[in-house]
């Protein structure tokens, strides 16, 4: 017993100090890489910040990228205004929907109304089994497309779904 004692000196364990030390510079090492390749990927905030640009007489309106906007009443696009209704089953979930009407000629903004208003009643009789996956997402749209051709006859040629959430 007694050599192994003396024969058998025990390692010291390193300090709870030093390990803190250690844990600490790494944590400093990882913050600074992090925000070194944040600084490096991510453009400026002064640079992305939105611009709105004056649209005169014969000027597209542009876009924060300076894209031209689409959806505007001079190419027909008429963007209803987003709406959240809750479903027929389970009540407890909500729909939040972003619609655009494409019309044939000049938009009517009171046809447009009167159609964001049927879209949204239409949206409280549906049950989420009826448009769980990409079926039931293209028959609601189906449905959509066949309860607006009614109402407009035929002056809208197409819905488009800009939003689409549930929750």
């Amino acid at each position: 017993m007694a050599d192994l004692e003396q024969g058998g000196e025990s390692k010291k364990k390193p300090s709870l100090v030093i390990t803190i030390a250690i844990i600490a510079g790494l944590s400093v090492v990882a913050g600074g890489g992090g925000w070194l390749v944040g600084n490096i990927l991510a453009p400026p905030l002064s640079e992305t910040a939105p611009v709105e640009k004056a649209a005169g007489e014969g000027e597209e309106k542009k876009t924060d990228e300076g894209i031209a906007r689409l959806a505007t009443e001079a190419n027909g696009i008429v963007a209803l205004e987003p709406f959240t209704s809750n479903l027929a089953y389970p009540a407890d979930n909500l729909v939040r929907m972003e619609v655009a009407l494409a019309f044939k000629g000049q938009p009517d903004p009171v046809l447009a109304e009167a159609i964001h208003q049927d879209i949204l009643a239409y949206m409280r009789t549906v049950s989420l089994q009826q448009i769980q996956g990409p079926r039931g997402f293209q028959y609601l749209r189906d449905d959509l497309k066949e309860r607006v051709d009614l109402r407009s006859e035929g002056r809208v040629t197409n819905i488009m779904f800009r939003t689409f959430v549930i929750e």
